[in-house]
């Protein structure tokens, strides 16, 4: 990764953050964007914009993390949850990949990493915003790594399980939440941002050149294991 042009947004917490001191570590020149003033710009993702200001001119990778976690019974979202929902995954991942376009098809090696959710794969009940947002990423993803591939961009997606971050706080509030979701994963337990930032440099480089397209289930085994 070293001196390859790496955009992040959202690189200020969580997996975002993780990803940029892996990137760092690596040699990458990162170009973070976040909604809070911690990042190289500010960005808030649910505004009207075009262009994004400080972009390189060639951009190797653009990693979209924005997201969030929205649950409930069905019957008490509104319309307007679900706008919001869909508002940050996926049309401020669109604002941000137009944004990019003229500089990811630069590279001819450019990779874009989006991120999905299990409860895309898997029924969860409460979830049905969040998935419901995430499974039209999945579709951004594998069409636009169809229409991309001439220009040698590979854009794929990490589809993780709860993973230790600011926004699933509430989820993991204590001990007795933080072992209930230890249980639930085959593996024995929930993510870290660290599980998720490796697959995604992993994606980033080199070593994953022929590999577009994709939804990587990194989620302890909850999309495909029966636990025991």
């Amino acid at each position: 990764m070293k001196n390859k042009n790496i955009v992040i947004i959202g690189g200020n917490s969580g997996i975002g953050n993780s990803v940029v001191e892996k990137l760092e570590a690596e040699g990458a020149n990162i170009f973070s964007y976040s909604r809070s003033a911690t990042g190289d710009f500010q960005l808030d993702v649910t505004s009207d914009f075009k262009e994004l200001s400080g972009l390189p001119e060639l951009i190797d990778g653009l990693v979209y993390c924005p997201g969030s976690i929205n649950l409930k019974p069905f019957h008490r979202f509104s319309i307007e949850d679900f706008k919001n929902d869909y508002e940050i995954n996926v049309l401020g991942a669109v604002k941000v990949l137009q944004a990019c376009m003229k500089g990811l098809k630069k590279s001819n090696t450019a990779s874009v990493v989006l991120y999905s959710t299990v409860a895309v794969q898997v029924g969860l009940g409460f979830h049905a915003s969040i998935a419901s947002a995430k499974g039209a990423v999945e579709g951004l993803t594998r069409s636009l790594a169809a229409e991309w591939a001439p220009n040698k961009v590979r854009v794929n997606a990490i589809a993780p399980s709860l993973t230790d971050t600011p926004l699933a706080n509430q989820l993991l509030g204590n001990e007795d939440k933080k072992e209930a979701s230890n249980k639930r994963h085959p593996l024995g337990r929930y993510g870290q941002p660290e599980d998720i930032a490796a697959a995604t440099v992993y994606l980033l480089s080199d070593a994953a050149s022929w590999m577009t397209g994709q939804i990587l289930h990194l989620d302890g085994g909850m999309s495909s294991v029966k636990g025991m």
